[in-house]
């Protein structure tokens, strides 16, 4: 466990807090009061964007009595990434803290996530873990050494960004409108600009999930729409590989063949490994790992198959495997009109980009 309490913010960097806001009043109040209480120490001010909510929100936002608190009404509905963009152009702070209205703080983490921003200057965002991410075993993946865990589907309910990072690159694109997908645009971007991001692991918060958005039918039309149009702009994020290996230890693996893993992540894909190893260590949030069995193998491909961006689209076997399961995937490759790649292991065996990443 990290004792956050012994780091600090350092002196000539400043952090502004960002929340967007339509509605849901109740969940909006908890967010703030949160902020106040366990954040105060380390921010200037929390800029609050109304996207022109109804009377009982606005209501609410105009009686709070907290003096580091900016509330700014729209006078429409503009959705959250404009809101998002409207917010932060009126913020001159280093670092802003993006934060959907339906999240809750319960302790000062600022400090620490500062830190891998001066330990890894090519680091523009990072995430606090938390109740969104309860289904990883964190403690599988490898770390940078900055101590985030590489991230590329970047997920917009708590980001901490580097302000002049996010305004360089147009912040959040209008064209998602009033939302979803944007903020995983957004780390495409960040990408393409030679920028990473990651999740903390040390750090946790809570996130309701849809407590700020809603999820009835217009807001899963939404959803598809816009997941349409970021495939549209990203087709290899389409990308889902299944790779077999009998070798279950990355430090093993060619750094031609980590890199053309890594690839993939970066164009917003994802890989599941299949191996003999129990737990492998994991390069990052978007690979996967399964036993090498059959079953696991047929669940994998027809679970998602429905979907354009988690239907399986190619086969990666690695040169140690047997004889009789290659040949099988070969002809599994064929009935399903999948790409077949082999992999080999002879040459000698470096670690991800160069250097081992801290376990």
């Amino acid at each position: 466990m990290i004792d956050i309490r012994k780091f600090a913010i350092p002196a000539d960097k400043t952090i502004d807090v960002v929340i967007p806001v339509y509605n849901a009043p109740d969940w909006t109040r908890r967010c703030i009061d949160s902020i106040v209480a366990h954040l105060n120490q380390s921010i200037r001010r929390i800029i609050v964007q109304d996207d022109a909510s109804g009377h009982e929100t606005r209501e609410m936002l105009d009686n709070l009595s907290y003096d580091c608190v900016d509330v700014h009404h729209a006078e429409k509905n503009q959705g959250f990434g404009i809101s998002v963009n409207a917010a932060v152009n009126r913020s001159d702070a280093s670092y802003v803290f993006i934060l959907n209205s339906d999240t809750e703080v319960s302790q000062d983490f600022l400090p620490l996530l500062c830190t891998a921003f001066t330990a890894d200057p090519e680091l523009a965002a990072i995430v606090p873990a938390g109740n969104s991410y309860a289904q990883y075993d964190l403690g599988r993946y490898m770390l940078r050494e900055a101590g985030y865990i590489p991230n590329y589907y970047l997920r917009g309910h708590a980001i901490l960004i580097r302000r002049d990072v996010f305004q360089e690159i147009g912040g959040f694109d209008p064209a998602f409108g009033r939302g979803y997908y944007e903020d995983i645009d957004l780390g495409r971007r960040l990408d393409l600009h030679g920028w990473r991001f990651g999740i903390h692991p040390g750090v946790c918060i809570y996130h309701k999930r849809r407590g700020s958005f809603g999820n009835g039918r217009s807001q899963k039309q939404l959803s598809r729409r816009n997941r349409a149009f970021y495939l549209s702009r990203y087709p290899d994020a389409r990308q889902n590989i299944l790779l077999f290996s009998t070798n279950g230890s990355l430090v093993n693996f060619p750094s031609s063949v980590l890199v053309t893993i890594e690839n993939v992540f970066r164009k917003g894909g994802y890989v599941h490994w299949f191996t003999s190893a129990r737990s492998p260590t994991l390069l990052c949030l978007q690979m996967y790992s399964q036993p090498l069995r059959l079953t696991a193998v047929i669940w994998t491909t027809f679970r998602n198959w429905w979907r354009a961006d988690r239907r399986i689209s190619a086969i990666w076997m690695m040169d140690d495997i047997p004889f009789l399961l290659r040949t099988l995937l070969i002809v599994w490759g064929r009935v399903f009109r999948l790409e077949v790649k082999k992999l080999s292991f002879d040459e000698s065996p470096l670690s991800f980009e160069g250097a081992i990443l801290k376990k």
